[in-house]
């Protein structure tokens, strides 16, 4: 794994568990309560126990994006690599927005997004040609998704799906 990238990898990484809205009637995804949300003790092992393992599989060159949210920035924060934050990927994002951002599937190098459900559900989906509109993806877990041309046909492979627990 280490040494692919032919030609794409896409590693979709959801934030770690973190705290409920604080207003759980009124609030809503995306709105400044829900951005400023923080990892709970428990997200942050998730988040640290994943980055270790993540960073261990990652080649230098991987290009990192975060959701701005808080709970997704105190998530890649445990990687402890360059990364930047990204509008694109706030909750409730457009996963044809995300896949613009990551330039999929053309791009050449790997690339991490650590955003929200359910656009990195929705993005799962289509990418791997499911029935359904989108795909469950628990908190902090990350799926590995490779593009590939094999005789001629663009295919997509899900190269592993990791949780924290089974870490």
């Amino acid at each position: 794994m280490k040494n692919g990238g032919l030609p794409m990898d896409l590693i979709l990484w959801r934030h770690a568990e973190a705290h409920e809205h604080p207003d759980p009637l009124l609030g809503r995804q995306g709105d400044a309560k829900d951005l400023a949300r923080r990892l709970t003790p428990r997200g942050e092992k998730q988040a640290a126990r994943m980055a270790a393992w993540l960073d261990r599989q990652l080649p230098n060159g991987a290009r990192i994006l975060a959701s701005p949210a808080q709970r997704s920035e105190q998530t890649v924060l445990a990687l402890g690599r360059k990364y930047k934050l990204r509008d694109e990927l706030a909750p409730g994002g457009d996963p044809l927005a995300l896949l613009e951002l990551v330039n999929w599937p053309q791009g050449k190098s790997p690339v991490v997004v650590v955003g929200h459900q359910p656009t990195l559900g929705q993005v799962i989906a289509r990418l791997l040609g499911l029935a359904e509109e989108e795909c469950a993806v628990k908190k902090g877990a990350l799926w590995w998704l490779h593009h590939r041309e094999r005789d001629g046909v663009a295919q997509t492979v899900l190269v592993t799906v990791q949780t924290p627990e089974l870490l």
